[in-house]
């Protein structure tokens, strides 16, 4: 939701701390409660004063949601926020003993309600992971108290009969349109196609002269036939258990990172060491069994790894998430947080049906699953980054749990391998990439090496 600031703003000569019963707009005598929310103002409050270490990305996450001190209900509330700004703006640390300072230089801690206020607001978090929601609860009220201020201000000149219907209709088309203006989205008109023009075709120019491509999958086939990753797009790897699609998803994910791509890679199902061996068989061309057994590596083989280390592993722009837990929230946060410090171009989740969302006693898996698949879907055109989803396949070659899932995704992988039901096949260590969905060319399958003791997938090719 945009700043409601540009909104009508209340009326607020009678509105102190002591009366929360104050409505704008209302009759004298009357006394209503206007939609506010105080402890979830606190919580916010209490969140930019504790967000700090390990937690200091949710200072952050809650100030991007576009939260400003006229949001609040309660004066003394906006008056703390409008401190924390200034220690933000000025770039010093933000905490309850430098917001404590800063309203006494300013003469306002005692407005506030002293230093032991403060704390109540800090007491008032269940967990700073929530700040960014409680924000939005508080703008969420603060646009509907502007609401109503609008609605009040065009209720009381209809009443009073002053003007004719064309300053009537003026005063209801200026106040519908700030409300409006408030609305996620909606601040203003989309462009034209005409205003669109000059960037396309800049864009066509260069993507026609090789100079604008999307991100290496890194397979040559497979980058040729999709035009490889782009921004907000979403692609869904997907197989059935133990064919290779989180070992595909890794290699897309290294190959980006070596091409200066930030990626972040989120594992809900193998832990970081495993990821790490992975890595270092792949890239080194280790036996990936000669790295999980005792006594497996030869003299050579630790050399390579210490090769790796220094030339590419210390470089490269990967980062490994390996939640706690396995909710969507705690990706998104993450993700955020990898945008906000180096920039996100790549995010892998592994694997969609492992991810959780918030469930009613309504909801199927399928819904939930459909869930966290739109959520991915937004959050790449929010961070302006690829999403590689993993999902899990039927034995029917559907996706499992959720349709949806296919119907979010740009381009759908489907990952088969010849020999897996068939190990004396003639096409043995070939796997076939089958694009099930392109929204940026055709259908159709492209054959790989699977080299599955160095953990990696090879075009033909390089065989």
């Amino acid at each position: 939701m945009s700043s409601t600031h540009n909104l009508p703003a209340p009326r607020t000569p009678a509105h102190t701390d002591e009366s929360d019963d104050w409505e704008p707009g209302a009759a004298p005598g009357i006394l209503r409660k206007p939609p506010q929310s105080l402890e979830a103002e606190q919580v916010v409050l209490g969140t930019l004063m504790s967000s700090t270490g390990a937690a200091e990305r949710y200072f952050e996450e809650t100030l991007e949601t576009g939260i400003v001190a006229e949001d609040y209900y309660r004066p003394a509330h906006a008056t703390i926020h409008r401190a924390i700004c200034r220690l933000r703006q000025a770039k010093e640390v933000v905490d309850v003993l430098t917001v404590t300072e800063e309203l006494t230089r300013c003469g306002e801690l005692a407005k506030v309600g002293g230093a032991a206020y403060l704390h109540t607001c800090i007491e008032a978090v269940p967990t700073t992971a929530n700040g960014p929601r409680y924000a939005e609860i508080v703008r969420a009220k603060a646009y509907r108290r502007a609401a109503i201020e609008s609605a009040q201000k065009i209720l009381q000149y209809a009443y009073s009969e002053e003007g004719d219907e064309a300053d009537v209709r003026s005063l209801v088309e200026q106040e519908l349109t700030a409300i409006a203006a408030g609305m996620p989205g909606l601040s203003a008109a989309p462009p034209a196609v005409g205003d669109l023009y000059l960037d396309f075709v800049a864009e066509l120019e260069e993507i026609q002269n090789g100079r604008k491509v999307g991100l290496t999958y890194g397979l040559t086939d497979l980058d040729a036939i999709t035009s490889g990753m782009r921004p907000g797009n979403v692609t869904v790897i997907a197989a059935q258990s133990g064919v290779g699609k989180s070992t595909l998803a890794l290699n897309a994910a290294v190959a980006a990172g070596k091409a200066g791509a930030k990626v972040m890679f989120s594992s809900l199902e193998m832990s970081s060491t495993e990821l790490m061996q992975k890595i270092a068989a792949a890239e080194g061309l280790i036996p990936i069994h000669h790295l999980t057994r005792q006594g497996g590596m030869t003299p050579e083989e630790w050399a390579e790894v210490e090769r790796l280390g220094r030339d590419l592993l210390k470089t490269l722009p990967l980062r490994v998430y390996r939640p706690d837990g396995a909710a969507l929230h705690d990706i998104e946060s993450a993700a955020r947080a990898c945008a906000r410090q180096d920039g996100l171009d790549v995010l892998v989740v592994d694997y969609l049906q492992l991810v959780e969302v918030e469930q009613t006693r309504n909801t199927t898996r399928e819904q939930a699953v459909a869930a966290v698949s739109r959520g991915l879907k937004n959050l790449s055109v929010q961070l302006e980054c690829h999403v590689i989803a993993l999902s899990q396949l039927n034995d029917d070659g559907m996706m499992r749990e959720s349709r949806a899932i296919k119907n979010d995704a740009s381009v759908v992988i489907k990952v088969e391998r010849p020999d897996m039901n068939e190990p004396e096949s003639p096409r043995a260590g070939e796997v076939d990439l089958v694009i099930d969905k392109n929204r940026f060319g055709p259908r159709a399958t492209v054959t790989a090496a699977a080299q599955l003791h160095y953990s990696r997938f090879v075009d033909m090719a390089h065989l």
